[in-house]
């Protein structure tokens, strides 16, 4: 299907010019479309082209549209789109997909490379990018979500399954997981954290709100909350353990008092002084 915008942009040479693009690409535009052409039409052509990176400079140059593509299905190389995509079966790309609103699916969200969106992304099954995944809004997914590099939100970021980024995961607001949670990097909500399982990160942890996690919390360096710090089993840092004013660090909460020991073992650089439950195992026990 074609997409509806509500107003077509029209690009002249002097207008693409402006934004100081590189040689190459401002030629094929003077080349290929002398110099003047509807903006979607010019991206779709970069793209088809092999210029994605052209088509995605272009869209940070001039921004979303109000632009609508409905499909019942997306398999492409790759698709740079002005407006919002909203797909009732399932996306999968080979490189990137990106859209400068929001991206939508039924079905699962495939690419070989980035999913990036300047608004929502929702997938009414699994999100999964080989690269980066990132959000001017919320993104959410019916199973899970894994990225094999950096996963960025400026909202909330909700999945039933699991989240797991092959990088840094940072997220402005919530962040909650029906299972685990586990970066590669640093693991950052400007809110709270919740996973039903594990939550894990090689570098740091750090919520503006409470922390929570089903079972263990383990960290490469600091955890450090603005509210409280629960775990179901244990909490494993590389560096300090902090919970919030006021608020406490609780391990062991689904673990029987006798099995504190072995299962709510806390362990950090030095004794959080919040510490409420949990078996204190650091250098100073």
């Amino acid at each position: 299907m074609h997409p509806i915008a509500s107003y077509a942009m029209q690009l002249t040479k002097n207008f693409v010019k402006a934004k100081n693009p590189c040689a190459g690409g401002y030629k094929w535009f003077l080349r290929d479309h002398n110099g003047q052409g509807d903006y979607q039409a010019v991206l779709d052509a970069l793209v088809a082209d092999g210029r994605v990176g052209d088509a995605c400079w272009l869209l940070d140059q001039f921004g979303p549209t109000d632009a609508v593509l409905e499909l019942d299905e997306l398999d492409a190389t790759a698709l740079v789109f002005a407006g919002a995509i909203q797909v009732r079966r399932g996306v999968s790309v080979d490189t990137i997909v990106r859209a400068g609103r929001g991206i939508s699916a039924g079905g699962g969200i495939r690419a070989g490379e980035s999913i990036i969106a300047g608004e929502n992304i929702a997938s009414g099954a699994q999100i999964a990018s080989a690269g980066n995944l990132r959000a001017g809004g919320d993104i959410a997914a019916e199973w899970g979500i894994e990225t094999g590099a950096r996963l960025d939100c400026a909202g909330n970021v909700r999945a039933k399954w699991d989240i797991c980024a092959g990088q840094d995961l940072a997220v402005v607001g919530h962040l909650q997981a029906g299972q685990d949670i586990a970066s590669q990097g640093a693991l950052s909500a400007g809110q709270g954290i919740k996973a039903g399982g594990d939550i894990q990160a090689a570098g740091g942890i750090r919520a503006g709100g409470h922390l929570q996690a089903g079972w263990g919390l383990i960290a490469g360096a600091d955890i450090v909350a603005e509210g409280s710090i629960r775990a179901g089993e244990g909490v494993h840092a590389g560096g300090d353990i902090e919970a919030g004013a006021g608020h406490g660090v609780y391990a062991g909460l689904s673990v029987r008092l006798d099995a504190w020991a072995v299962c709510a073992r806390v362990l950090a650089r030095r004794r959080p002084a919040q510490l409420v439950s949990g078996h204190w195992a650091g250098e100073d026990a």
